[in-house]
C-alpha cells in the first residue's frame, strides 16, 4: 500500500516590515548617577561608549510590559488587525520567568490569541534572528502575519559595581509587524555563532548557584576588549556578506542600523564598510544605552521618527552578542 503524500504549506514569495513600535524605560539615568560604584566619571563613559544617558524602567515595570506597549504601537500603525497575527516571537535575555514565554503573554494582551508564540534567546542578535524566522515562516505558509519584538529590562540583571558592563545597559522594547509583500522586503539573513568565545560575555553565575546560596543573583558581565575586537573585525565581514546576499552595495543603503553596543564600535563599522555620507547611521545608544535584543528596532524607530524620508529605503541591520552569536540582513524600511 502506497502511503499518502503529505500536504505542504506554501506562502507568499516575499515579506516586508509593515510598521514599528517602541517603548523605552520611563527613567532617564545619566552617567553621573552610575559613576560612584564603579569609580568612574561622566567624561570617561562618554569617551569609551558615547553614552550620555540611558533609559531604565521603574521597579514596577517588567520587560513584558515594555514589549506589550511597543507591540500595540506597531500593530496600530501597521493596519493589520491583531486577530490576523498568528505568530509572535520575542527576542529577550531578561525574562525573569523561565516560563511561560513572554511572547504568549503579549499575544494574549494584544488580542492575537491563539497565535503561535515563543521567546528566542540570541542576546543582542535576537531581533535579527526573530526577523529571519518570521520571514521564513511566512514565506513557507506556516504563518500569515508575525509580530516580532526585542524586549529587555536589563536593569534586572545588572550589578551596579561591575565596571565592565553596568554603565552600558538600558531598558526598552521595539516591535515590528511583518507580513506578505509584493516585493522583497527582507533579504536572506547571514547568521551564525562562535561558542568558543562563550565566556566573552554572559552571566556571572547560574540560577542553581544562586538557589544553593553559593553565589549572588546572576548578572551580566563581559570581557570588553575581546567583545570589541570581535565586533569590529569579524562583524564587519558579516555585514559585507549580508550586503552580498541581498545583492546590493553600501551605496544602495539609506541607513545602517547596527546593534547599539558602543559608539566606538558603530564608528569603526562605518569605516570598515566604507559607507557613503548619504547613509544615515543609527546612534540611539547616546540616549537609550545598550538594550540588547531591543536595540535595533528601537534605533530604527527613532531613526524613522527623525528622518521620515528614509521610509521605503534600504537598511542594513546587524546584531551581535553573547554566545557569541550574530545575525544580519537588509530590509526595506516601513
Amino acid at each position: 500500500m502506497t502511503p499518502p503524500t503529505l500536504q505542504q504549506s506554501h506562502g507568499p514569495a516575499y515579506t516586508r516590515i509593515y510598521a514599528l513600535g517602541a517603548a523605552r524605560g520611563d527613567r532617564a539615568v545619566p552617567n553621573d548617577d552610575l559613576v560612584g560604584p564603579i569609580n568612574s566619571s561622566d567624561e570617561w563613559i562618554q569617551q569609551r561608549t558615547g553614552i550620555v544617558t540611558r533609559t531604565r524602567a521603574s521597579s514596577d515595570v517588567a520587560a513584558v510590559d515594555l514589549a506589550t506597549e511597543a507591540a500595540r504601537e506597531a500593530i496600530a500603525k501597521s493596519g493589520v488587525s491583531p486577530e490576523l497575527i498568528d505568530l509572535v516571537i520575542i527576542a529577550t535575555i531578561s525574562n525573569v520567568q523561565q516560563t511561560p514565554s513572554m511572547a504568549a503573554v503579549v499575544a494574549d494582551r494584544v488580542g492575537a490569541n491563539p497565535a503561535a508564540a515563543y521567546d528566542a534567546n540570541a542576546a543582542c542578535a535576537g531581533y535579527a534572528y526573530a526577523v529571519a524566522q518570521a520571514d521564513a515562516l511566512i514565506r513557507t505558509g506556516v504563518a500569515h502575519y508575525a509580530l516580532v519584538i526585542g524586549a529587555e529590562k536589563l536593569s534586572d540583571i545588572v550589578d551596579p559595581t561591575d565596571r565592565s558592563i553596568s554603565f552600558l545597559l538600558g531598558d526598552g522594547a521595539g516591535a515590528a509587524v511583518i507580513g506578505p509583500s509584493d516585493f522583497p522586503g527582507i533579504s536572506r539573513t547571514i547568521w551564525g555563532s562562535d561558542g568558543s568565545k562563550a565566556d566573552a560575555v554572559g552571566m556571572n553565575n547560574t540560577l542553581t548557584e544562586f538557589r544553593d546560596g553559593a553565589a549572588e543573583w546572576p548578572t551580566l558581565r563581559q570581557e570588553g576588549q575581546t567583545v570589541f575586537r570581535w565586533a569590529v573585525w569579524d562583524m564587519a565581514k558579516v555585514a559585507k556578506q549580508a550586503l552580498d546576499a541581498a545583492g546590493v552595495t553600501s551605496a544602495d543603503l539609506a541607513a545602517f542600523i547596527p546593534h547599539q553596543a558602543n559608539m566606538r564600535i558603530i564608528d569603526e563599522f562605518a569605516k570598515q564598510l566604507k559607507l557613503p555620507e548619504s547613509v544615515v547611521i543609527a546612534r540611539d545608544i547616546a540616549t537609550t544605552g545598550n538594550t540588547s535584543a531591543a536595540s535595533i528596532p528601537l534605533a530604527t524607530h527613532r531613526l524613522l521618527d527623525e528622518h521620515p524620508e528614509l521610509s521605503g529605503g534600504l537598511a542594513l541591520q546587524i546584531g551581535f552578542g553573547a554566545g557569541l552569536v550574530f545575525g544580519a540582513q537588509v530590509v526595506v524600511l516601513p
